[in-house]
This record gives structure tokens, sequence and C-alpha cells, in this order.
């Protein structure tokens, strides 16, 4: 599997690319604020073509660019229903003050419009776009409709003897070293503490996590060294 990752301009959001290979059909994984110059260089430089746009929930950092990605190119987003709401208008949902900040550091005038064209996902459903296999897995806490996303396979980039055979796209469920916050609307720490046990403690340890800040880092890792996912 081929995959880049970059950090969007605002909030550090990663943004991934992922494709079978260079030169064939990619995912675009969360496109946040200020991206598409970086991301319109990736897909020139190894020559992909974007089949779809996945979401892992619908905060605005993680959303910012998809009406523009979509659009440009005649695609889908893919979201969980239970964020779709989201999309409608999610500068609404945000402090004035951010929303002031962005203007400032942009030079711009936020703004916003839906994409046209929204596909719904389910939890424990597999989807296969751009030759490419996911299972997604539902684990709200952070939103309601928060859900990573897992290939088994693992970005070609690893060395051979990684030990690691499977990928998530956690979004803002789990970091390295930490978890999404919950006193966001929409948030809710039952709900993230049970994401926690029933979904994220469940994956094998030879699973590398790219999150949506941060740095990579692996299951097994977690399980030994997050604090918060000790005596769940």
């Amino acid at each position: 599997m081929f995959m880049i990752g970059f950090p969007a301009a605002a909030f550090a959001t990663n943004c991934f690319v992922v494709a079978p290979a260079q030169g064939q059909e990619c995912l675009v994984i969360d496109p946040g604020i200020g991206v598409l110059d970086r991301l319109d260089e990736v897909l020139r430089e190894y020559h992909l073509k974007p089949a779809a746009v996945m979401l892992t929930h619908g905060h605005l950092d993680h959303v910012y660019s998809v009406t523009p990605v979509c659009g440009a190119r005649g695609i889908a987003a893919h979201i969980h229903p239970d964020d779709k709401y989201r999309l409608a208008d999610p500068l609404s949902m945000m402090d004035p003050s951010l929303v002031a900040m962005l203007e400032a550091q942009f030079g711009t005038q936020a703004a916003w419009h839906e994409p046209d064209d929204v596909v719904t996902f389910t939890d424990g459903q597999s989807l296969t776009i751009a030759g490419l296999t996911m299972s997604i897995l539902h684990a709200p806490g952070h939103t309601e409709g928060s859900a990573m996303f897992r290939l088994e396979t693992v970005p070609d980039a690893l060395p051979a003897d990684s030990g690691l055979n499977r990928t998530i796209f956690a979004g803002d469920v789990l970091f390295n070293g930490g978890i999404g916050r919950t006193d966001l609307p929409g948030g809710d720490d039952a709900a993230m503490q049970a994401s926690l046990r029933d979904v994220v403690l469940a994956q094998p340890d030879d699973t590398i996590v790219f999150p949506g800040h941060g740095p990579a880092t692996t299951i097994g890792r977690e399980r030994v060294a997050n604090p918060y996912l000790q005596g769940l």
C-alpha cells in the first residue's frame, strides 16, 4: 500500500493519501484546512487520481477542504451518518474567535458549503474503493459519528521486519500517548471509554495507527503506554 501523510496548515490535522500503488486511484482521508496546494502536489508527483474522500468525523479541522477536493473531481465524501449533520455548516459549530483566527491567518473570509455527494457508511461495513478494502469501526466519544478505518495491509515504506500487519486511520479517537477530547459539542466521555475498551483495545497489537494529529503509533505500544487505556 502506498501512503503519504502531511499536516494541514491549521491545527496540524493529518491528511492522508492512500493507494494500492503509485499511478493508481487513491483515497484522501481528512482533508483539513489549507491542504489543497500540498494535496495537488502529491497527486501530481505520484500520478494519483482520487476516487473518494473518507472522513473520520465531521469537525472542521478534518473536513474544511472536502468540498473543493470532491467538487473538482466529481467524487463523494464518505462519513458516518451520526456526523453527517456536521457537514451542513461546521463553521457555525466553531467558537467565533477560532473562525476569526483562521481568517486572520489565511487572509480570507472562512466559507463553507456542503459537498454535493455525501455517502454514509455503517459500523462493521467493508468498503472497497480505489482497489483498497477497509473495515469501518464506529468509535463514538470524540463526536457521535467518529470512525476509524482498518486495512489489512501496511504502508510499503515500513521495514519488512517491522512485525506490523494492518493499518488503522484513527481520526481523533486515539493518539500517540493520548485520546480525543470529549468536552466539545457531541462529545461523550462514557461513549469514549466504551470505544476505547470495546473497539480500540480489541485491535491486534501488530496494527500501525495513524492518528488525526501527531505521529504514528501502534496498538501494542498504546496498550502498554497510553495512560487513558489503563484499567479499561
